[in-house]
């Protein structure tokens, strides 16, 4: 806790605000925000660190056994959040401490490992984050339908329709009045593609800032949509005939020293002319391709994301090449024409975003310091080239599955380096449990499909 931050002083702002309660929030492996919830009048002992965690209780956050001691939250009470859909609570980011030293498994000093590496560079880092995400509701027996109904009459696809984002007003203008409420500057709002799919588009900050939000954006949508007599869900596929969630990360650089943006100059008319860095950065991003992914499609559902059309009757849109182009949504890289950022179109919905931006800044800050080429941008349609023409544009296929991702993981020394021996052995091994229990249970398809055939 920063000696800056007077703790009577923000007692009483937060008291004013209507504040009774805080969360010390961290979270685990998956992203999904945990904490006790403490009383107001407690925000000194919480400040130095009362609140204690069983974390090896908590999947994916380390061996600790019952035997060994527990980790301390210390909250950064100067960024608490207070949460507008309801005031009695405040959510401030919180780091996971073990015997005095920050602990291993915790995703938010991973990214601030990164962060003071890009610092001692001479940059800061800068993020935006799109997020996708389903409203949905349960039928009366039972089958998951879209929040609004009328969703349903439309195909195949209700993208920006007008109709259909009004229709959905209940939902969309809460979230936008909340987020503008904490300052995050909502700049459109749309009905995505799939039915019941929404998208929210704000400015960026900081990235850890922009990580810290996506925990409150998160929490946000679920209690909007409970409140609606539905659910918001952050599940990357969750129709095999509709379209999936990204959580598309914009990340760039600025000059510590001038404040600069070093990926690229704006021409004065909308448009964007990308500098070297932007180029180096991107390659990094090529280079550690199999490990980004790892991490930013982290379930076995998100690879169903990642096909050019699956069982959909149209494209997905989605990134499934290892490239980069200039405004090719089909890959994994994109350097926008309208903004100065290198975006990385692989990450979903579901993605622990604070992993996420660490390894994509650690590979892009590779690619600036040694330099790397990504060869020139594909600007075609590779939905429709063959594998002999995509070989010849050097374009390769991304990990098609979380079994060939968590290869790539295991075998990066870039990753180790980044999420730390510990924190690395366990992703891999949760996620090599994922997919051999996947692997393992025969589903519906199956049966369809065996059962009776001969």
């Amino acid at each position: 806790m920063e000696a800056s931050v007077n703790l009577d002083e923000l007692r009483k702002t937060l008291g004013d605000q209507g504040v009774e309660f805080l969360f010390g929030a961290y979270v685990d492996m998956f992203g999904v925000p945990k904490s006790k919830c403490v009383p107001l009048a407690f925000i000194d002992e919480m400040a130095s660190g009362s609140e204690r965690y069983t974390v090896g209780a908590l999947e994916g956050m380390g061996d600790l056994g019952p035997n060994e001691d527990e980790c301390c939250g210390i909250p950064e009470l100067e960024s608490a959040v207070v949460l507008p859909w309801d005031k009695r609570f405040a959510i401030a980011p919180t780091d996971l401490s073990f015997d005095g030293e920050p602990y291993s498994h915790d995703s938010r000093y991973v990214l601030k490992r990164q962060l003071e590496r890009a610092a001692a560079a001479g940059f800061s880092a800068q993020a935006g984050i799109e997020p996708e995400v389903y409203v949905l509701r349960e039928g009366d027996d039972g089958e998951v339908l879209p929040w609004i109904t009328d969703d349903l009459l439309n195909a195949p696809t209700r993208g920006y329709d007008i109709e259909a984002t009004i229709a959905a007003d209940q939902f969309l203008l809460p979230m936008v009045e909340y987020m503008n409420e904490l300052g995050w500057n909502v700049y459109s709002f749309d009905h995505e593609g799939g039915d019941g799919q929404y998208e929210f588009a704000f400015t960026h900050c900081g990235a850890l800032e922009m990580a810290d939000r996506m925990v409150i954006f998160k929490l946000m949508a679920k209690h909007v949509a409970r409140q609606l007599g539905g659910f918001a869900t952050f599940m990357p596929k969750p129709f095999d005939s509709s379209f999936g969630s990204g959580a598309h990360v914009n990340m760039s650089l600025v000059d510590i020293g001038s404040g600069e943006n070093i990926f690229a100059s704006d021409n004065g008319d909308g448009t964007v002319s990308y500098l070297p860095a932007a180029y180096q950065f991107t390659a990094g991003l090529l280079k550690h391709a199999g490990a980004i992914t790892a991490l930013a499609c982290s379930t076995v559902n998100s690879y169903k994301r990642l096909l050019p059309v699956g069982l959909m009757n149209e494209i997905s849109w989605a990134p499934v090449f290892q490239a980069y182009g200039d405004n090719n949504r089909t890959l994994m890289c994109r350097l926008p024409t309208n903004r100065p950022c290198v975006e990385l179109r692989t990450a979903d919905s579901a993605s622990n975003p604070y992993l996420v931006m660490a390894m994509m800044l650690a590979a892009g800050l590779d690619g600036i310091e040694n330099e790397l080429d990504p060869g020139k941008p594909v600007n075609a349609d590779t939905y429709k080239m063959s594998d002999d023409e995509l070989a010849a544009a050097g374009v390769s296929r991304l990990p098609r599955d979380l079994g060939e991702a968590t290869n790539a993981f295991e075998a990066s020394e870039l990753a180790r380096e980044v999420l730390g021996d510990e924190f690395h052995a366990t992703f891999i091994k949760k996620k090599r449990e994922e997919w051999l229990e996947y692997n393992t249970v025969v589903g519906a398809w199956e049966r369809d499909m065996y059962l009776r055939l001969w």
